[in-house]
């Protein structure tokens, strides 16, 4: 697959750039089998257009935290979401490496790009990594930077004390990139190094360590991530911080996040200050997430707090998110609003009204999940209003979730599961043939999920 990627990146080049007479296409029959010309690519990526070598760098990263962020500083000055092809490409041969390594010095920021990515992707990365950690002590800081960029898709153990050193860098992207590769090696020699970050000028710089320390395995940075919370100025600094304090779970700092909850300007860092509160658990937290899903301006953050709220399993927050899944104007934040009521259920519980009003919901995500956590919930005293939904339902997904709703809620009987099977949906024939034959558990179940969590 790797092998397939660099060879595509190599072919976006050509073709997109006008370098056709550069064949980086296959050395010999085998199509995706054939290895990289990386002589074709380098040569191609010589002038591209930043755009055009973007898209060739797309294709030939491989490494990401977690699928989700880039190095702060890389040579074309771009940092987007990798979508994770974690682990080493094919093997190059030992002259392709050193041309790989000898283009990192190349005045084009196209060539480094291409070059550094496809050195971390190598599995032999000893060699590779040796050579990194000597750019490392270059006089020349855009040399440093990409060595730290480079030591941190590889993450080799014995690059620690270089990159501490480089930590104190006096150019800004190469102690930034130091923090990035620190925090992917995940080393706790590095923290105390890291922390002194918390403070430096640089907002980047700052956001680096932040974020590594989040990922380096230790509660011993969790007070200075609290502080960082409270004081920095910098909104992206202050997001990544509660991100961390919910990376760790760091429960101690419950009270913090819900003061921060409240207080906050930004409704980005409110976004992850909730998410950090659904991952600690914190008592202290449910009466802010709990304002937050009522009266925060911002869908995102009441979605998030909706969905702590369900993370927390705090049975005294079942009123409002029924509330807020009838009445909220935003059918996603009504949509997780439902979804964490099933979550929260109590068997021979009182379903909350605002999911039988959400059962008629003008979005078929919000009545899936309104029927799915009715079923979830299991009150007999629903059973009219599933019937009466099942009448005008026309998404088979629902239309399945409604008939589980009803065979949970009691309303199992022949009479009733009889007249569904003459549906004009074949998946609502099939929940009912599953209910005549007792069960209540259909392959797959319509399961909802809230979106994806907020990461920095």
């Amino acid at each position: 697959m790797h092998r397939f990627f660099g060879v595509m990146g190599a072919a976006v080049l050509v073709s997109l750039s006008g370098a056709h007479e550069a064949t980086a296409s296959v050395r010999g029959a085998g199509g995706m089998d054939a290895p990289l010309d990386v002589t074709a690519l380098l040569t191609a990526a010589h002038g591209a257009p930043p755009m055009i070598c973007a898209l060739a760098a797309q294709s030939v990263r491989n490494y990401g935290w977690s699928d989700w962020s880039d190095a702060p500083y890389t040579p074309l000055a771009t940092s987007s979401p990798l979508r994770g092809r974690d682990g080493g490409s094919s093997a190059l041969p030992a002259e392709d490496v050193a041309r790989l390594l000898d283009a990192l010095a190349s005045p084009d920021g196209c060539v480094r790009e291409l070059s550094i990515r496809l050195l971390g992707g190598q599995r032999n990365e000893v060699p590779i990594a040796a050579a990194l950690v000597t750019r490392l002590s270059s006089g020349d800081a855009s040399m440093r930077e990409i060595a730290a960029f480079g030591l941190g898709m590889i993450a080799p153990a014995n690059a620690v004390s270089p990159l501490i050193t480089a930590l104190h860098d006096a150019t800004p992207s190469v102690r930034a990139n130091a923090a990035w590769a620190l925090g992917r090696i995940d080393d706790g020699r590095a923290l105390g190094d890291i922390v002194g970050l918390f403070r430096d000028a640089d907002e980047k710089v700052r956001v680096a360590a932040v974020v590594a320390a989040g990922r380096i395995d230790s509660v011993s940075t969790v007070a200075a991530l609290m502080r960082v919370l409270q004081q920095d100025d910098s909104p992206s600094v202050r997001r990544v911080a509660a991100w961390a304090l919910g990376q760790k779970d760091a429960r101690e700092a419950a009270a913090v996040l819900a003061t921060t909850l409240a207080k906050e300007p930004d409704a980005r860092v409110r976004e992850m200050v909730a998410w950090a509160l659904g991952n600690t658990r914190g008592a202290a937290g449910v009466a802010a997430l709990t304002s937050a899903v009522r009266r925060d301006a911002d869908d995102n953050v009441r979605e998030t707090a909706a969905w702590a709220l369900a993370e927390m399993r705090d049975r005294t927050a079942v009123e409002v998110l029924g509330t807020v899944a009838g009445d909220d104007h935003s059918s996603r934040v009504r949509g997780t609003a439902a979804w964490a009521l099933g979550e929260l259920r109590t068997s021979g519980e009182k379903a909350p009204p605002g999911l039988l009003k959400a059962l008629r919901d003008e979005s078929e995500d919000t009545r899936l999940k309104a029927a799915w956590a009715l079923g979830q919930i299991g009150d007999p005293a629903v059973l009219d209003a599933i019937r009466d939904a099942l009448k005008t339902e026309k998404g088979s997904k629902v239309g399945k979730a409604l008939v589980r709703a009803l065979i949970k809620s009691g309303g199992r009987s022949e009479e009733t599961l009889t007249q569904l099977l003459s549906s004009s949906d074949p998946t609502v024939r099939e929940a009912a043939v599953r209910g005549l034959a007792g069960s209540d558990s259909f392959n797959p179940w319509p399961w909802p999920w809230p979106r994806p969590r907020p990461f920095p």
